[in-house]
């Protein structure tokens, strides 16, 4: 690993060790609550699930390959499992990778744990999937266009990869910064901190040049819906509270040709 993933990847066991929200397994994951949002009875999962979406492309995913990129933590996952997907997860610590395997043995599937930097794919054979699962963490790698190809060397013709992003112009906006009225950008376009890891601001163009470039077709684009799912209740300049205020993570649905 070079000095980016070695910082990143001390960055997410301390992480884990604090319980971050990103590193708590979804152990509480209701079944049937899980199935409907499959069969799209209803849009989104519940609190505290809400940011795995969009519902429709986990329709008929039973005995499908998919990949959780980048997605360690016994989250996505988890409803992957539920749902009888074949699940492999692939992340760049074991701690994280513990959370799957927590996830996987509390409801009773198998899952594959792979410990490595997404920036290497190459331990998976080419069109071993039928889709890639891939949440926000391409903010922890300076080139975009590497992890397409690699994604879509991996998938199947005519896989999906849904690939979430951090919106540029928001993406550095951080909850401690509310002053009564709202919240600011506080860090330049790229910062190296202890407290968030080696993080980079990929823009618009990028993000979506470079999937069409390395061979994927765009299906549909979806903001991250927090915000629709409860009141802004909590507290003012915590996490969820942004999340009311700054519309910062959407997800895009591609297709491989």
């Amino acid at each position: 690993m070079d000095e980016i993933a070695k910082k990143n990847q001390k960055f997410w066991k301390n992480n884990v060790a604090s319980g971050d929200i990103y590193t708590r397994p979804w152990l509480d994951l209701d079944a049937s609550t899980v199935q409907k949002f499959a069969n799209r009875e209803i849009e989104f999962l519940p609190e505290p699930y809400s940011y795995i979406y969009p519902n429709y492309i986990f329709e008929n995913i039973v005995d499908k390959d998919v990949l959780c990129l980048a997605s360690g933590g016994g989250q996505q996952s988890a409803v992957f499992g539920l749902l009888g997907a074949n699940v492999t997860v692939f992340d760049l610590t074991d701690e994280q990778l513990e959370g799957d395997r927590k996830a996987a043995a509390h409801h009773g599937y198998e899952i594959t744990t792979i410990q490595g930097d997404m920036r290497d794919l190459s331990c998976f054979p080419a069109e071993s999937f039928d889709m890639v699962y891939h949440p926000i963490s391409l903010c922890y790698v300076p080139s975009l266009e590497e992890i397409y190809r690699q994604v879509a060397r991996v998938l199947k013709p005519g896989g999906l990869y849904r690939v979430g992003h951090g919106n540029p112009a928001f993406w550095y906006v951080e909850e401690d910064s509310w002053d009564g009225k709202g919240y600011r950008i506080t860090s330049p376009i790229e910062g190296d901190t202890e407290d968030y890891g080696v993080q980079f601001r990929h823009d618009f163009s990028d993000i979506f040049n470079n999937l069409v470039e390395s061979g994927f077709v765009i299906k549909s684009v979806h903001q991250d819906p927090r915000h629709l799912v409860k009141e802004p209740v909590d507290e003012p300049g915590s996490y969820e509270h942004m999340h009311y205020y700054v519309h910062a993570m959407f997800a895009i649905v591609t297709q491989k040709e």
